[in-house]
């Protein structure tokens, strides 16, 4: 049940998995109830305990990091959870508490989970990336990113059922293996039932910053490297996210660097696009937002009639996330310019503002990483966050729509 939310915390895997911690019973209206708590997980178990022969799952509830004791508070409809994990010294939040009300509502979380009727159960975490199908509406893909590095994979959404379901998943293969050395962060589809992948490099850790084609099964059939004029200015912070625009002869695939490079003005990053037809790459600059604290980088870019759209973000949690913003870029000024040259600058304007549906999506503290976007066929924008394999994390994915201006 962990896993089909995300929560499942796979590092753990081989020590005390979800680690329960400990359980609360209470009495809601006629209802007995037990609450088990998760440690590893971050997540607390609701079961239901009236029947006589044994415990029914029936909600699981996101929690702070490591929840550790708790008590129900019936006569006010309350449970109420304390969590351990103190991030302060690394800029985290603090050890909290967390309430939940009895209410007779929908429950608003989980918001995506993966398919339990399917044997086996698609695991799924640190989603990175995100993509529409072009023809059918209900239909999204989405990308784990280096956490899972034994297994990358793309993740089949129904996004129109109510929590959004993953309902199958492609295994990335090279040769007929699971490929190695990828930290996938960007997905578009390629109209012919394939992927493009964007990889996001590490060179202290030999991963190359790559873009890959995948067929439909999944297996590489081609490998772009990036040119050695971008290469020898590179840094950890590469790719984070892909996108395509035109097709055939003028199709050119955009993909958003996250951070400065060491050629870059400081404020600056690239939109790089690459051409297939030609073999050419270019870039344009984009400017970054000035960070109250920590640093602003980009997670995702996707190109959508007349726009390309990228999620532009701060790397703070909780009560320190200043910035966690949608800007659009007109198709009209991605004009690039080869690789060493100056680049030209584009104008943003704000599409949407992020940071209070993340506030409201579960009512918990804001998580960091805002890092998949993307435009349905029907027109309805989709967000979802990364929840680092519940590494440090609460393990909360938060999938929402979201309005553009």
């Amino acid at each position: 049940a962990v896993a089909s939310i995300g929560h499942f915390p796979d590092k753990r895997a081989g020590k005390k998995g979800v680690e329960p911690e400990g359980m609360i019973k209470g009495t809601f209206g006629d209802t007995n109830y037990l609450f088990v708590l998760s440690e590893r997980g971050s997540v607390v178990g609701v079961y239901d305990d009236s029947a006589a022969d044994e415990p029914e799952l029936v909600q699981l509830l996101p929690s702070g990091l490591s929840p550790e004791s708790g008590v129900a508070i019936p006569a006010r409809n309350l449970l109420v959870t304390a969590n351990e994990t103190d991030l302060g010294p690394d800029g985290g939040v603090r050890a909290h508490v967390m309430l939940y009300a009895y209410e007779d509502a929908e429950p608003n979380y989980p918001q995506i989970l993966s398919d339990v009727s399917r044997d086996p159960l698609i695991g799924f975490g640190a989603l990175s990336g995100l993509a529409a199908d072009p023809s059918d509406a209900s239909k999204l893909y989405a990308v784990n990113d280096s956490f899972y590095s034994a297994q990358p994979s793309i993740f089949i959404i129904d996004a129109k059922q109510k929590p959004a379901m993953i309902t199958d998943v492609i295994r990335v293969t090279r040769d007929g293996a699971p490929a190695e050395k990828l930290d996938l962060e960007g997905v578009a589809t390629d109209g012919n039932g394939g992927f493009w992948l964007a990889s996001e490099g590490n060179p202290d850790k030999e991963v190359p910053h790559a873009v890959y084609h995948v067929d439909g099964t999944g297996a590489i059939t081609e490998t772009i490297n990036l040119p050695e004029a971008l290469l020898a200015s590179q840094t950890r912070f590469g790719m984070e996210g892909i996108t395509t625009v035109g097709e055939g002869d003028d199709l050119t695939l955009w993909m958003a660097v996250q951070r400065e490079w060491a050629d870059d003005e400081k404020g600056f990053v690239k939109l790089l696009a690459y051409k297939p037809a030609t073999k050419e790459w270019g870039a344009v600059a984009y400017p970054l937002e000035t960070p109250e604290k920590g640093w602003v980088g980009l997670s995702e870019i996707t190109a959508n009639g007349d726009n390309v759209y990228i999620i532009e973000r701060d790397n703070q949690i909780g009560e320190a996330a200043k910035l966690k913003k949608l800007y659009k870029v007109a198709l009209s000024e991605m004009q690039p310019a080869p690789i060493g040259s100056q680049l030209p600058v584009v104008e943003k304007q704000e599409a949407a503002d992020l940071l209070p549906l993340m506030k409201t999506a579960s009512n918990g503290f804001v998580v960091d990483k805002i890092e998949g976007f993307t435009i349905a066929a029907d027109g309805t924008a989709y967000a979802v966050t990364d929840n680092d394999g519940v590494d440090d994390s609460s393990g909360e994915t938060l999938f929402f729509t979201v309005s553009l201006n």
